[in-house]
Order: structure tokens, then C-alpha cells, then sequence
């Protein structure tokens, strides 16, 4: 065997402009919407659930109780985490690159061929364009 085709990753960088911080901000931005939205949602399927479990039974109040809790607690971090990822994106420097993610492509490798420099290949763009390709 001659040679081998391998799937490997290649690093996705977007170079941080005006445009893209906007975009990840509106993003942020609708995730705590949406966190805001399913707060409000949990809140009022709350109340029913405690009201209709104490008419039941009350030694079921606390399960039900600490349950609601821990899901208000989940949205909560959840929400705090894109709040502080905000802060992060409004202080990012336009030039700076970051990752965007990974995706895979085919290569064929043969016998002598540096697997280093296959494997550490990037692609970077600017405001979703194409601008370079790294190894």
C-alpha cells in the first residue's frame, strides 16, 4: 500500500471584525432571550405544579420543590455563562483571530508525507469569506 486516505480536522479561525462582533452579540443576545423566556415558562408551570401537588399530597411539595429549583439553578448558570460571554465579545480586538469550530476533510497520505503539517491545517475567514488557508 502506497498510500492511505484519512479524514482529518481542520481548524475553522474567523478574524474578529465590526460585523462578526455583532453577529456573535446578536446570538448571545437570543440566547438569553430565549433563557428569559423558558424562566418565565418554569415559573408559571411551577405554580401549578406546587398548587396541584399540595392539593394531593404535601410530602410530595419538596421533591417537586427542590426539582423546580434545580432547573431554575440550570437556567440560571446557563444564562450568567452568556452574560459573561457577552463581556467577552464587546471586549474582543477587531484583527484578533478566534475559533469558530473544526470540520473534516479527506486527505490522501502516502509514504514519506509530513502527517504534522496535515494535521494542523487551518482555514481563516473574514465575515464568513475564505481569506487563507494555513498548514
Amino acid at each position: 500500500m502506497e498510500n492511505m486516505s484519512l479524514k482529518c480536522p481542520v481548524t475553522i479561525k474567523a478574524k474578529v471584525t465590526e460585523t462578526l462582533k455583532q453577529r456573535l452579540a446578536a446570538e448571545i443576545q437570543e440566547n438569553i432571550k430565549k433563557v428569559d423566556m423558558e424562566l418565565q415558562q418554569l415559573e408559571f408551570h411551577a405554580k401549578r405544579a406546587l398548587a396541584d401537588q399540595a392539593k394531593q399530597d404535601m410530602q410530595g411539595l419538596t421533591a417537586i420543590r427542590q426539582q423546580i429549583d434545580a432547573e431554575r439553578q440550570k437556567r440560571l448558570e446557563f444564562k450568567n455563562h452568556m452574560m459573561e460571554k457577552l463581556k467577552e465579545t464587546a471586549q474582543l480586538e477587531l484583527g484578533a483571530e478566534i475559533a469558530q469550530g473544526t470540520l473534516e476533510r479527506t486527505v490522501s497520505v502516502g509514504i514519506g508525507d509530513d502527517l504534522h503539517k496535515i494535521l494542523g491545517e487551518e482555514i481563516l475567514i473574514e465575515d464568513g469569506i475564505v481569506i487563507a488557508f494555513r498548514r
